[in-house]
């Protein structure tokens, strides 16, 4: 059985954060982060890999005003 972790290191130490982001055009201007992303990382070398988060329009609204 083939052993999986970290493609650039090897290594098994692994982590994960929320992050939004803005997008182009007036969401950029207004500093709207309606893009989210799970990021999975390897904590021995840094090596990132970047998941879209699936949410809600109510959600998004909700972000608009708490954010």
């Amino acid at each position: 059985m083939e052993k999986k972790g970290c493609i650039k290191c090897g290594s098994r130490d692994a982590d994960q954060k929320k992050v939004a982001m803005t997008g182009a055009g007036l969401s950029k201007l207004m500093d709207v982060q309606h893009n989210q992303f799970i990021v999975v990382y390897c904590k021995d070398c840094g090596y990132s890999e970047f998941y879209k988060k699936k949410s809600s329009m109510g959600m998004n609204l909700l972000d608009l005003f708490w954010d």
